[in-house]
């Protein structure tokens, strides 16, 4: 029976840290809405660059990144929603949006947790953690740990992946397409 409890000790620390290594990196803001409906947007290459423009493309699709400081909305102060440039669904509200200095638009938390989805990233030497639609799987940005209260986290968000609409416009419903 000895021999059995050195293993189970082993089983159970390999076990939790399997289980840290499935968090996050960091941890998602609470959530602003109780429901979403992510409704998948699947379109095919052609049909993605016909709808965008070649940096929009670039961004969400192949996940790239605009130069810091030329997007359209680093510096942007309108009151509105931010929303998918490829899909139309809402991501963030101006109230979250913040000046982080980075170059980028930042925010401190989505409009809701479940239209954006993080995923490992290990690219260019790092380990960060990239945003992405949930609806069309868009290349957002990244999230990073060093925002401002109440949620700590800075969503570095891409100008090129996000629209505006300013909050005197009409809603657009959050499961609404765009169209081509």
């Amino acid at each position: 029976m000895k021999p059995i409890l050195p293993l189970l000790l082993v089983l159970a620390a390999l076990g939790s840290l399997r289980a840290e290594e499935a968090k996050p990196a960091v941890q998602p803001a609470q959530e602003t809405l109780a429901v979403a409906t992510t409704n998948k947007v699947v379109k095919t290459e052609a049909e993605w660059r016909k709808q965008m423009t070649e940096m929009q493309y670039y961004v969400t699709r192949q996940k790239g990144t605009e130069r810091a400081f030329t997007g359209k909305y680093w510096n942007h102060k309108g009151k509105g929603v931010y929303t998918c440039s490829a899909c139309g669904v809402d991501l963030f509200v101006s109230d979250a949006k913040f000046d982080s200095g980075c170059g980028w638009p930042s925010f401190f938390q989505p409009l809701n947790t479940k239209m954006v989805a993080e995923h490992r990233d290990v690219s260019h030497g790092m380990i960060r953690t990239e945003v992405t639609c949930a609806r069309c799987d868009a290349h957002l940005g990244h999230v990073f740990d060093d925002g401002p209260k109440p949620t700590g986290l800075r969503y570095c968000i891409n100008s090129a992946s996000i629209e505006f609409r300013a909050a005197d416009a009409a809603p657009a419903k959050a499961t609404e397409a765009k169209q081509p």
